[in-house]
């Protein structure tokens, strides 16, 4: 379709690069150079090849008699020059023998010069120059001529002679005047626009304004771009067109005469199918057409040449005209266009591309002047989504993916592939051996074939029934789009199943000790889970079990009485044992395999004691499911298990005790008692309804003349049992709380801390990371220093033998502690208060700062107290004589393993009071 905006032409990037040699060209046919100049009616075109062109920045310059004028983009538009570029450098360059810098020679005649500056794209000093001219003849004018390029309008209209003249006229040479010229006495003095209102501008003006207006020998010329603001739009038989109307008032040898230029070019008109191009003209261009008109030749073409009716049936284009339009149809991928692949939005799509042109010839009845009216119409589709499409051939007992992507277009290039396990190139996927070929087909379309093992590590794997396995290959191809390397994705999802699966094996044995298990693996191989018992076999519990595993086989060896064996039945002298494996699928949820394997050991439940005490075991046999070991007893209930668990329960108990019975036969002695449970004080048993009683009867033998006897001696307890006191550590610690609330306290980064003169302080002190309300905190001593040091002078006393100083004239005091939601333990926990100081000597300030130092003591709240430890001030010293201000007292004793250290500060005096 075509751009009105304004389009940069001349500079564009290649592809590749090739090395030019520059001669200077001039004959009409460059073809074997990769140049081809043609005469196209009133243009000269000029082709170059993807061969020449490609891998440089071409910039174009107009010959000018012996000078260069660049060719800007601007300038091109202005003086009638315009330029196609495919994506691979097939260029068509295209000059309006009315072009600025033609040599025109009386109409009829004209030689077009241009230099093309090829800059390789790798080295920019590597200029490669071709001059090209070709001269063309054209006499097939009309009265008016119209030109609609993709860049500019232009319109030429014949001028009239003056009838004294007639058959003076000589031959004349001259250069199509340039935008910078004037016409000099017969030129052109004023142009009027209609916007449709009128814009009156003279030559100079409208040449600043970016038109071209001139005249030549027999002809006035006026040229636009299509981005003027002198132009307008306008809607002619449902066709959008963009519309140049002006009157141009110029210089005759008879006087000053005015002539009516108009240009109409279509912007729109397309109707796209998948298959067809529908161009729609009008009929009647009403801009350009005032009354009755008709129509002399309608001719449709392809690049500026015209198409002859054998080669319109042969690309199989059609062109019709109806009372309001002209109708061009062109098949969509006709051989004169070209696809080009795109990727909006990661998506693949195409776009077809051709250069279609219309020329029409008509006259006008009223005048008989007629109008030639030439388009080219660059038009390129609508993105046509293009999804590309995937050919399976995969064979599952080949055990390989096969597959083929397409088609897509030529300059589509595959980069990578996305597989489960990251991005890989198709050099790196070639290198994992999987196979990645380009199929290219006649058409010049391509696919793409990819093939990947089963076995490979990008493809995901589950079973849907335990020996089956579905296989999956999800895939990302990364493609780009050449030459502009725009990237876009293709998602493809491959599946194949496959009865494969072998599934794994169990075996046991046992001996007089333990089980002995083997696993063999399947064709997964470890890929599942084992249950022993009832638990899952963890790293640790392989280390109970003695695991053994190699690359085939796993084992496992487990004491007859492990946690996750089974008692089924127990003897006098046997344990029937049994151990459960289950081979489990935890994803699917599937036994793969299991064993039960049940087996009789050697095995003593009573042992009787030459001292006469027996000790027996009893164990949770399976049959009572929900027995608790922990509620055994003897016959008589008071005696319980010396040790218990889920499990077993151990008795251990003297003959003459718990209810056991003895009774003689013969040269033997025989104690007997029983283990069971029975029914407590309320009436309720402590099995379940549904299981069955638990009796198991106990005996001891003991030969009568090998008896011993045991004497007991017992002595009256003075004492309640008490624990041994252990050595261990406790940490205490002291803050300064913010107010007397103790809600907040200052924080490490917070010191040095200032205060006022005589503002209280509040200080906690707790024991940390205890919970025994057994012990208590107290306060022994506390006192203020001018250092750190918790020895250095002077020092000021603050606590005496656990009670405040009394003979400081303003007293600590202590605060209670209650519990809340941070004190969970009181007797943890010391508070106290006291008003900041300073130390002075004959008046005078010593240092503005104070530490406070504590010595703390933990107690045990019901053991012997010494004199530390009988309470937080329980006996009060009163008054007694304390050191002279600068001297320290006594050295405290800290070798005590219950007492602590704690200090706080430094806390500053601040400079200003509040009182």
């Amino acid at each position: 379709m075509r751009r009105t905006e304004h389009i940069l032409l001349w500079n564009f990037m290649m592809a590749a690069v090739v090395t030019l040699t520059p001669p200077t060209l001039k004959s009409n046919s460059q073809s074997g150079s990769g140049l081809r100049s043609d005469c196209a009616g009133n243009l000269m075109r000029l082709s170059l090849d993807t061969a020449l062109a490609v891998g440089n920045q071409l910039e174009v310059e107009a010959i000018n008699g012996t000078q260069l004028v660049a060719l800007t983009p601007s300038l091109a538009a202005q003086c009638g020059y315009s330029m196609e570029s495919d994506p691979w450098g097939n260029t068509r360059i295209y000059t309006s023998l009315m072009g600025c810098y033609v040599d025109n020679k009386d109409d009829e005649t004209f030689n077009v010069g241009l230099r093309l500056r090829m800059y390789s794209h790798e080295n920019p000093s590597d200029v490669v120059s071709r001059d090209v001219t070709k001269t063309c003849r054209y006499t097939r004018w009309a009265s008016r001529e119209i030109l609609c390029d993709r860049n500019y309008m232009e319109v030429s209209h014949h001028m009239a002679k003056p009838a004294e003249a007639k058959g003076q006229a000589k031959a004349e040479t001259q250069i199509n005047a340039t935008p910078a010229e004037s016409d000099g006495e017969q030129g052109i003095w004023k142009i009027t626009f209609f916007t449709p209102d009128p814009v009156p501008m003279v030559l100079k003006e409208a040449i600043q304004a970016g038109y071209t207006a001139m005249t030549t020998t027999n002809r006035l010329v006026m040229r636009s771009p299509y981005d003027t603001a002198e132009t307008y739009f306008e809607e002619v038989a449902g066709v959008p067109m963009v519309v140049l109307k002006v009157s141009a008032y110029y210089k005759a040898q008879d006087g000053l005469r005015t002539v009516n230029l108009a240009a109409a070019c279509p912007t729109g008109g397309l109707l796209f199918t998948e298959e067809v191009i529908s161009w729609y003209v009008p009929r009647r261009v009403t801009p350009l057409v005032d009354g009755n008109f008709k129509i002399l030749e309608i001719f449709m073409g392809i690049n500026g040449l015209r198409l002859d009716k054998s080669q319109m049936a042969a690309r199989g284009y059609t062109l019709a005209a109806t009372d309001f339009h002209i109708i061009v149809e062109i098949p969509v991928g006709s051989p004169d266009g070209y696809y080009k692949s795109h990727a909006p939005d990661y998506q693949y799509h195409i776009t077809y591309s051709v250069e279609p042109m219309l020329e029409v010839l008509w006259r006008a009845e009223d005048t008989q002047d007629d109008t030639r009216y030439r388009i080219l119409f660059p038009i390129t589709t609508p993105l046509m989504p293009r999804l590309p499409h995937l050919k399976d051939d995969t064979v599952p007992q080949d055990r390989m993916f096969t597959l083929y992507l397409g088609t897509f277009l030529h300059d589509v290039e595959l980069r990578n592939i996305t597989f489960s396990t990251g991005v890989l190139t198709v050099e790196e996927s070639t290198a994992r051996g999987f196979s990645v070929q380009e199929h290219s087909f006649s058409n010049g379309s391509k696919s793409f074939f990819l093939q990947v093992p089963f076995d490979a590590d990008v493809v995901l794997k589950h079973n849907p029934e335990p020996l089956v396995t579905s296989y999956f290959l999800p895939l990302v191809f990364g493609f780009l789009t050449l030459p502009e390397e725009t990237p876009f994705a293709h998602l493809v999802d491959l599946q194949a199943s496959l009865q494969d699966v072998v599934l794994p094996t169990l075996s046991g044995s046992c001996d007089q000790n333990a089980f002995y298990i083997s696993v063999k693996y399947g064709s997964q191989g470890p890929s599942f889970q084992t249950l022993v018992g009832s638990r899952l076999l963890t790293p640790e519990l392989m280390e109970t079990y003695n695991f053994a595993e190699n690359d085939t086989h796993f084992s496992l060896v487990m004491p007859n009485k492990a946690k996750d064996t089974v008692f089924e039945l127990v003897t006098s002298d046997s344990l029937k044992a049994r151990l459960d494996i289950v081979l489990w699928n935890s994803i699917n949820n599937w036994m793969l395999a299991d064993l039960y394997l049940s087996c009789s050991f050697p095995f003593r439940t009573t042992r009787c004691q030459p001292n006469g005490t027996m000790t027996s075991l009893a164990l949770k046999v399976e049959s009572v499911p929900n027995m608790d070991p922990s509620m055994l007893t003897l016959k008589d209930q008071s005696c319980k298990p010396v040790y218990s668990n889920d499990r077993l329960a151990l008795f251990s108990f003297e003959v003459d005790s718990c209810g056991t019975t003895r009774m003689f036969f013969d040269n033997y002695m025989l104690y007997e008692n029983e283990i069971g449970l029975y029914h407590n004080n309320k009436g309720a048993a402590y099995t379940s309804p549904v299981d069955p009683d638990y009796r198991h009867r106990i005996f001891c033998y003991y030969v009568v003349n090998d008896t011993q006897t045991v004497a007991f001696n017992s002595e009256p307890i003075n004492k309640q049992p008490a624990a041994e006191i252990g050595s261990g550590q406790l940490m205490v610690q002291m803050r300064l709380a913010e107010d007397s609330s103790y809600d907040s306290f200052y924080q490490a980064e917070d010191y040095p801390v200032v205060k006022y003169l005589r503002q209280h302080l509040y200080f906690e002190v707790e024991l940390m990371h205890s919970a025994d309300a057994q012990l208590e905190l107290i306060l022994e001593n506390c006192w203020a220093t001018l250092h750190e040091d918790r020895t250095s002078l002077p020092s000021w006393d603050i606590i005496v033998d656990s009670c405040e100083n009394r003979n400081d004239s303003y007293v600590t005091v202590f605060h209670p502690v209650t519990m809340d939601t941070r004190v969970a333990v009181p007797s943890h926990v010391k508070r106290f208060s006291m008003q900041m100081f300073t130390f002075t000597e004959d008046e005078e300030v010593l240092k503005d700062e104070i530490y406070v130092h504590c010595d703390a003591v933990v107690c045990y709240a019901n053991g012997d107290a010494d004199d530390s430890c009988r309470g937080q001030c329980v006996n009060p010293t009163g008054m007694k004589p304390y050191s002279q201000q600068g001297v320290k007292r006594a050295q405290r004793s800290t070798n005590s393993s219950n007492q602590r250290q704690i200090s706080s500060g430094p806390i500053l005096l601040s400079a200003q009071s509040n009182l």
